[in-house]
């Protein structure tokens, strides 16, 4: 059984609600956050890309 090693989001402060990220050894990119642990989403890396492409373009009209 592998160990997950989950990372602090570098935009999490330090207070109680914070992101944690962890990536498998399949591939998959985690994400739990610090009020429910016990909640995990899973993506993959080609969909995570595209979800922070299309928020980059949200934040930026002119793009």
């Amino acid at each position: 059984m592998q160990t997950t090693h989950w990372q602090k989001s570098t935009y999490s402060g330090d207070g109680s609600n914070c992101v944690y990220v962890a990536a498998t050894s399949t591939g998959d990119i985690l994400f739990r956050e610090s009020d429910e642990p016990e909640t995990i989403l899973t993506t993959g890396s080609r969909q995570l890309g595209a979800l922070i492409s299309a928020l980059r373009g949200l934040s930026d009209p002119g793009a």
